[in-house]
């Protein structure tokens, strides 16, 4: 009976203590779920011209350096690029979170757009509070809600044990356990 009692308490405490950064973690994880279907989170996917990039990176950084709300006045401005020969598009995310689509082939800008995906990662996984809130608060988090799991799946079959438990010595009372009050010393 203790172990019930155990797994009742470390379940209903372990909740509370992971509410909040909990919270954080499934929140952004829906909206990261969703990333690809709503705009606001991360903007939809433009189509260039053709499927083989030829611009040149002057090319990229003149055309990033186009899009006023991107900041870009250098390399030391862009986060990264990101190459899809698929779609004939570069995408070009300056260190602001702005996105740049443009049209691998002529270098036009398709599309330029404020990227919330980035930084809904970084709050999903803890880094942009701070590098030690992401392994000293969102995994041991994360080791809770294991636990929370464990202990709930426990709680949820424990009742069925019982149960048939109970079904068991009905149907053979002659293989019942004595109770402890009825065994002899």
């Amino acid at each position: 009976m203790r172990l019930n009692l155990l797994t009742r308490k470390l379940h209903r405490w372990g909740a509370l203590v992971i509410a909040l950064p909990l919270l954080v973690v499934i929140s952004t994880g829906l909206l990261l779920q969703l990333k690809k279907q709503l705009a606001w989170v991360q903007p939809a996917e433009q189509r260039g011209v053709a499927t083989e990039p030829a611009v040149s990176m002057e090319r990229i950084l003149t055309a990033s350096r186009s899009v006023p709300e991107a900041a870009v006045l250098g390399w030391a401005d862009i986060d990264r690029i990101d190459v899809r020969p698929s779609k004939g598009i570069l995408k070009v995310t300056s260190m602001n979170r702005w996105e740049i689509q443009l049209d691998a082939q002529t270098g036009a800008v398709l599309q330029s757009a404020y990227r919330r995906s980035d930084l809904l990662e970084q709050l999903h996984d803890g880094s942009w509070f701070h590098e030690s809130a992401k392994l000293w608060l969102f995994f041991p988090a994360g080791v809770m809600l294991l636990v929370l799991w464990l202990t709930g799946i426990w709680l949820f079959w424990l009742p069925y044990r019982v149960k048939r438990r109970r079904r068991h010595a009905a149907a053979h009372p002659e293989s019942a356990p004595v109770p402890r009050s009825r065994r002899s010393a």
